[in-house]
C-alpha cells in the first residue's frame, strides 16, 4: 500500500433520519459535506478522507468488519449487531432532539398486559430482534420475537405487544400505547475499527474529527457576548457573569472603558442581557459559535 493510499480516512456516513444532520454537524465542525443526488459515496473537501453513506442500523458491522475505519451510529445498533468496535465518543445530537433514543417495550392501553412477565407466549414486533430476544431471556420469559420493516407502532394492536425506539414519547401516548419496561437507552456515538484505531496516523485522525464534531454540538447551545463597560460598571457587570466562565476584557481607546467578551449558554443570554443593560453593559451584541472546544 502506498503512503497516500495508507493516509486515507475511509468513514461512514449515516443515511436516513440522521443524514442531514450528520452534514450539518460536519459543515458547523469545518467539513463540506455534499451529498450528489442518487449517490451513496459523499464528496468531502479534505483530500485525506473519503466517505460513503451506510444505514444506521449496518454501519457498526462495516466499521467492524474494516469496510470503513470510523462511522456514526447509535450505540443501540452496536448493541443489536454485537459489534466489536472502539466507540470514540459520544455525539448528542439527532434528527429531532438531543435526548437519548429509548428502546421501550409496549402495550396497547387495553390490552389487559400489566407486566412483562403476561407476555409469556405472546408476539413482539419489533426492529431490534437480538437485544429484545436477549431481554426476554433474562427475564425468563418465553415470547416469541418477530423482525418488524417499520410502521411498528401499528402493529401494537395486531399482535401483542412491540418494541420500538422513542425520543419524546409522544407517538406512544398518541397511539394510546402504555411501557411496560425500557430495554436500552442510546445516543449516537462515533465508532472505529479497531485496526484503523491502532494505526497512529488513523487514530490521530479520528481523534482530530472527534474533537471538532464536539465542540460543533457544544457550540449548538451557546452564544459569544461582547459589550462595552465603563470601569465604574465593571464589577457590577462582571458579578453578573456565569462564574464558570473567565470573561476577556480588553481596554478600549478610551481609558475610562474596557470591551467584555463570554461565552454563555443561550438560556442564560436571554436572562442576563436585560440585566447587564441595567447594570451599565453597553454596545451589547451576540454572535452564534460554529465550535466550542473545551
Amino acid at each position: 500500500m502506498s503512503e497516500n493510499q495508507d493516509k486515507m480516512l475511509k468513514i461512514g456516513i449515516p443515511k436516513g433520519s440522521l443524514q442531514d444532520a450528520t452534514v450539518d454537524l460536519f459543515a458547523r465542525a469545518g467539513y463540506g459535506v455534499r451529498v450528489p443526488s442518487r449517490s451513496y459515496i459523499p464528496e468531502i473537501d479534505d483530500d485525506q478522507i473519503s466517505g460513503v453513506l451506510f444505514r444506521a442500523q449496518e454501519m457498526s458491522r462495516y466499521v467492524e468488519d474494516g469496510v470503513v475505519d470510523m462511522g456514526i451510529t447509535g450505540h443501540d445498533w452496536v448493541i443489536e449487531n454485537n459489534s466489536d468496535v472502539v466507540e470514540v465518543c459520544e455525539l448528542k445530537y439527532s434528527k429531532a432532539t438531543s435526548k437519548p433514543a429509548r428502546w421501550v417495550l409496549a402495550v396497547a392501553e387495553e390490552s389487559g398486559i400489566d407486566k412483562v412477565e403476561d407476555l409469556e407466549g405472546k408476539i413482539i414486533a419489533t426492529e431490534l430482534p437480538e437485544t429484545t430476544k436477549r431481554f426476554f431471556a433474562e427475564k425468563g420469559v418465553n415470547a416469541k420475537v418477530e423482525f418488524s420493516w417499520g410502521a411498528t407502532e401499528v402493529k401494537a394492536r395486531l399482535v401483542d405487544g412491540i418494541v420500538d425506539v422513542t425520543e419524546t414519547g409522544s407517538s406512544l401516548r398518541a397511539n394510546k400505547l402504555k411501557v411496560l419496561a425500557e430495554l436500552l437507552s442510546s445516543t449516537t456515538r462515533l465508532i472505529a475499527n479497531k485496526d484503523a484505531w491502532n494505526n497512529p496516523w488513523k487514530r490521530q485522525k479520528i481523534e482530530d474529527l472527534a474533537l471538532l464534531l464536539q465542540g460543533a454540538i457544544a457550540a449548538k447551545s451557546k452564544v459569544g457576548l461582547k459589550m462595552n463597560v465603563e470601569k465604574t460598571n465593571l464589577d457590577a457587570v462582571l458579578q453578573l457573569l456565569p462564574s464558570e466562565q473567565s470573561p476577556t476584557v480588553n481596554q478600549l481607546a478610551d481609558n475610562a472603558w474596557v470591551a467584555i467578551e463570554v461565552i454563555v449558554d443561550i438560556k442564560i443570554e436571554r436572562e442576563i442581557v436585560p440585566q447587564l443593560m441595567r447594570a451599565g453593559a453597553k454596545a451589547i451584541f451576540s454572535y452564534p459559535l460554529n465550535k466550542v472546544i473545551p
